[in-house]
């Protein structure tokens, strides 16, 4: 049954990721966890030896705090086709615009073997509006991460037409990994923990554009009555002010009747270059 497989069938197959920025980096930790091999492909070769060195870094820190896996190794591709050579998973963690995710689908496509599950992580798009290019829609999916390896819940979502033995073997094999699969149960813009999520970082982000608040004020109060780490706002900085306005402009798309002002707040932190700690300011500065 094609797309049907055991993590022993699997376990000596490659991972992709493609793109090797904050989350595509986390996303080649996990599955270097089990002592496989992950590809990662980024335009950037600056980001790309960062995103190794980071996997390197936190691999065997992870595994030690599991208490299980075995320390694998992550790889520079030289092109798609040599990206994709005997993949049994590919995982899109590009930016967040279908100008760019559609053609490099078709590229993936193309190079793929037949037998590849593909996955993109877009945390806003379901995976059939980047699917025009590809041939067996079957194959495709949403597998969203969050912030791994702390935040190891993880959406898996079908464009319309994924097949069931895709999904039935993410369910099973991903867990093997430290990555823990929830199923949407139909299609849903912003699928399920990321709904309640963009509420909560909606309605902080108006808190604080209507001068209600500062952002350490809001995280303040979520870290001392939740009994949080971190608060919405440090949230938002380590994900990317770019890429947090980005989604809520997606949603906006969606749902014209959403207020301003919160994108509005954001975009003035990205228009001033302070995307959070990947620029060494956005809410905080990162000295």
């Amino acid at each position: 049954m094609p797309y049907a497989y055991t993590f022993d069938q699997i376990r000596d197959r490659p991972v992709t990721v493609f793109g090797a920025g904050t989350l595509g980096r986390r996303i080649a930790l996990m599955f270097a966890s089990r002592g496989g091999t992950v590809r990662i492909s980024d335009p950037s070769a600056d980001q790309v030896a960062a995103a190794a060195e980071y996997v390197a870094e936190a691999l065997p820190v992870l595994i030690e705090k599991r208490g299980s896996g075995e320390v694998g190794q992550v790889e520079d591709a030289a092109s798609i086709e040599d990206a994709l050579r005997d993949a049994w998973l590919v995982v899109e963690a590009v930016p967040e615009r279908l100008d760019i995710k559609i053609p490099l689908w078709g590229q993936i496509d193309e190079a793929s073997p037949a037998d590849t599950i593909f996955a993109t992580n877009s945390s806003s798009y379901p995976s059939r509006m980047m699917a025009e290019k590809v041939r067996d829609k079957s194959r495709m999916c949403n597998i969203h991460f969050y912030m791994p390896p702390t935040a190891n819940a993880v959406d898996l979502m079908s464009d319309g037409e994924t097949g069931r033995t895709v999904l039935d073997t993410l369910l099973g094999v991903l867990p093997e990994f430290g990555i823990h699969p929830f199923e949407a149960r139909k299609e849903s813009v912003g699928f399920i923990f990321n709904r309640v999520w963009a509420a909560i970082k909606r309605e902080s982000l108006a808190v604080v554009a209507e001068g209600v608040a500062r952002p350490e004020d809001v995280d303040g109060m979520f870290k001392i009555n939740w009994h949080l780490s971190y608060g919405p706002f440090q949230m938002m900085d380590q994900v990317g002010l770019d890429v947090v306005l980005d989604i809520e402009n997606h949603y906006a798309d969606e749902n014209p009747h959403l207020p301003a002002g919160p994108r509005e707040l954001l975009r003035s932190y990205v228009e001033a270059g302070k995307l959070g700690i990947k620029t060494g300011e956005g809410f905080y500065s990162y000295g």
